[in-house]
């Protein structure tokens, strides 16, 4: 596993990863995917979907799951820099209702993995945000569903208590107003 570091979370299951970067002075080169190192570290290895998203600062974007059918997400920003954010909503967790919080930037080239079954949402810090994310499970409208950024049982710690929100984004519930029966089962066979 020499080509990845990983560091784990207090979420248990969710991972930075942190790649070989070979640098000289015609750039920089990095594996962003390997299936058999991801394998070997016991990381989810399937991915059915890439998505990318461009956001402007004071951008935040989530805080997003999808139910019924949950979406684990490996997450990296190719340009710019985020404040990136995994909740985890899953009944019956150890830690239901905790969050992690870790920049990731096109400088640091870290990637985080977020399991199904967890909140995400994130706060462009920097100028602008290229954000890429693999998907374990394909996107459908009909199962997103959204928790209010700024919940007080949450408490996140945002960069700016004034981000810029998308209409949506702005009138989701907080946690403990969401039905249990509309939330992912700690230990669900993702």
């Amino acid at each position: 596993m020499s080509d990845l570091k990983l560091t784990n979370t207090n979420l248990p299951g969710v991972v930075i990863i942190e790649p070989a970067v070979f640098s000289d002075s015609r750039g920089v080169f990095l594996e962003t995917w390997h299936r058999e190192r991801f394998v070997q570290a016991g990381l989810p290895a399937t991915f059915v979907q890439d998505n990318l998203s461009y956001s402007r600062h004071g951008v935040l974007r989530g805080l997003h799951y999808q139910f019924p059918e949950p979406q684990g997400k490996l997450v990296s920003v190719l340009q710019g820099e985020v404040y990136d954010v995994a909740v985890d909503i899953r009944r019956g967790s150890p830690t239901f209702g905790r969050w992690v919080g870790v920049i990731l930037s096109g400088a640091n080239k870290r990637r985080l993995y977020i399991p199904a079954g967890f909140a995400h949402g994130f706060y462009v810090t920097g100028n602008e945000a290229l954000f890429a994310y693999k998907c374990t499970a394909y996107y459908n409208p009909a199962t997103e569903q959204g928790i209010c950024w700024h919940d007080p049982l949450l408490a996140i710690t945002w960069p700016n208590p004034k981000p810029l929100l998308s209409p949506k984004d702005q009138g989701h519930p907080a946690l403990n107003e969401i039905n249990p029966a509309c939330l992912p089962t700690y230990g669900g066979n993702y």
